[in-house]
């Protein structure tokens, strides 16, 4: 069964090996894009990038009723064993863990973290995600940075990049991050939530078309690809 990606607004992503289910960065209830709320969605692991409250907000609630196991860094892990999440795997920038569903590596992220009580939130971080032979980059929450060439000589199937600007890349540095990533497909996230990272992701495509070698896919809101 093929792996499918689902994008689920923001910078919130669900992917389904066929045998388990991940979840990225679960902010669902109070986003004013995601096609469903938190009590629907279901998961065997929920990956966290970094603790803020638009990439974090629903992580403990799915992952105590799903019983759901959370991948993210030590701070973060600590933090959510307060608020009652049972099952934890915690990690660092530059490390890998084997899964059952594959190999998650935590990249570099230019950034800021902070949950949403005022606690530091550790490193933020991306993810590398090695699926089968397929590997998967999601950036999450970043700036652009020169050792994302490094990390696209994995060789990657889906890299998934910010664009919104003002609080991550824009389009014309996430194009740019296409090029040292040189990833087959190249997918838009982290715009259109609010107004102030709206942004035209369909013109954002037609350069990346023009100047790299990816294939751009623009997805909605609940739209899916599969791997």
């Amino acid at each position: 069964m093929a792996t499918t990606l689902r994008w689920l607004g923001h910078g919130t992503w669900s992917i389904d090996t066929g045998k388990q289910k991940i979840l990225l960065d679960p902010f669902l209830n109070d986003s004013p894009t995601a096609p469903v709320k938190a009590d629907s969605v279901e998961a065997d692991f929920v990956l966290v990038s970094h603790g803020h409250f638009d990439h974090v907000a629903d992580a403990a609630s799915v992952a105590i009723r799903t019983g759901a196991t959370v991948v993210t860094n030590f701070e973060i892990c600590e933090w959510l064993a307060k608020q009652g999440v049972k099952n934890t795997q915690p990690m660092n920038l530059g490390g890998g863990i084997d899964l059952p569903f594959g190999r998650v590596a935590m990249t570099l992220a230019h950034h800021s973290s902070v949950m949403p009580d005022g606690v530091y939130g550790g490193n933020p971080g991306g993810f590398l995600l090695t699926l089968g032979d397929k590997k998967i980059y999601f950036a999450c929450d970043t700036a652009l940075f020169l050792d994302m060439k490094v990390i696209g000589e994995a060789g990657l199937d889906v890299a998934v990049l910010p664009i919104g600007d003002r609080f991550t890349m824009g389009p014309a540095d996430a194009v740019e991050a296409t090029k040292l990533l040189a990833p087959k497909r190249v997918l838009p996230a982290h715009y259109n939530t609010w107004p102030p990272i709206e942004q035209d992701a369909n013109a954002w495509a037609a350069r990346v078309k023009a100047e790299t070698k990816a294939e751009p896919i623009v997805l909605e809101p609940g739209g899916t690809i599969e791997l």
